[in-house]
């Protein structure tokens, strides 16, 4: 199966390692994924006024341009460039005033149609290629590794745009299941990472971080894992940079999920770009004899 690939900023940016990962997972299950091509920012930040229609242009001419290239379906990594485009695609499929504002505005672009399904890489590896199938194809089980899923905002509010349950997501622990992991549950598993303001207030970011990881530990955690490139860096960085805040805290690694999948199907470790973060997860790995390297 061939699928188009928004990528969104992050994901060609500080978390290119991670769509590195997802591109490598996806040959090896057999299917195909391709960039979109002229695909923008996909408009993360939402407006303030109460009259909001405009921001989401954005998203929207991304929709249109999977549409010019004659596809129906398009896949998404990051859980904020999901969210996003699912919210858009939604509010003008229920609301045809609002398309036809949108549309109309984009005089340079073809109109919307509303054909565009929007996928987290997540839903395709459930819903399409199924976790039985995967588990099939595992060569290095996890075993032994103690794993905190951890789902944060975006993948799960609004619930209309969410793809698990808002209160009792399961999506991460089904997943680490099959890649042979030992599911570590956590009361803060979908509380805020502290998003954006780990630009100007890097210590209260910090401080979340410190909170989330240490209840976690207290269950005997080995690690996170993630599924938004944002709460990986606020989780990992500002996770070890609260180190100096709260006297015998160690930050434990933190994988984002193509990642472990990666190491599960028997791929290149390099793919996996560990260099990239704060806390080496390669140390958790040998020392639970995942891999050798």
């Amino acid at each position: 199966m061939k699928m188009l690939y928004f990528p969104g900023c992050t994901l060609k940016t500080s978390a290119k390692n991670l769509e590195k990962t997802a591109f490598a997972i996806m040959e090896k299950l057999g299917h195909e994924m391709v960039e979109m091509d002229d695909w923008t920012c996909c408009g993360v930040v939402s407006s303030l006024s109460d009259d909001d229609l405009m921001r989401h242009l954005a998203p929207l001419r991304s929709l249109i341009h999977v549409e010019d290239q004659g596809e129906d379906k398009v896949l998404t990594l990051c859980d904020m460039c999901c969210n996003t485009l699912k919210q858009t695609n939604l509010r003008v499929k229920e609301k045809a005033d609002d398309l036809e504002t949108l549309n109309a505005f984009m005089d340079q672009e073809n109109d919307y149609k509303g054909t565009v399904t929007v996928y987290h890489f997540l839903e395709f590896l459930r819903d399409e290629v199924g976790f039985k199938t995967l588990k099939k194809m595992v060569k290095n089980p996890l075993r032994g590794m103690k794993i905190m899923p951890y789902y944060g905002c975006m993948m799960l509010r609004p619930r209309e745009v969410a793809i698990d349950d808002a209160e009792d997501p399961q999506i991460l622990s089904d997943l680490l299941k099959v890649l042979g992991a030992d599911i570590v549950d956590n009361p803060f598993n979908i509380e805020c990472c502290g998003s954006y303001h780990t630009v100007e207030h890097k210590e209260i970011v910090s401080n979340r971080a410190h909170r989330i990881t240490n209840f976690a530990l207290e269950r005997g955690a080995d690690a996170i894992v993630l599924s938004c490139p944002l709460c990986r860096f606020n989780i990992d960085v500002r996770g070890k940079e609260a180190e100096k805040l709260h006297r015998g805290y160690k930050q434990i690694p933190v994988y984002y999920y193509t990642q472990l999948i990666a190491i599960a199907l028997g791929l290149d470790p390099t793919v996996c770009g560990f260099e990239q973060h704060a806390v080496d997860p390669n140390l958790l790995l040998k020392k639970k004899g995942v891999y050798r390297k």
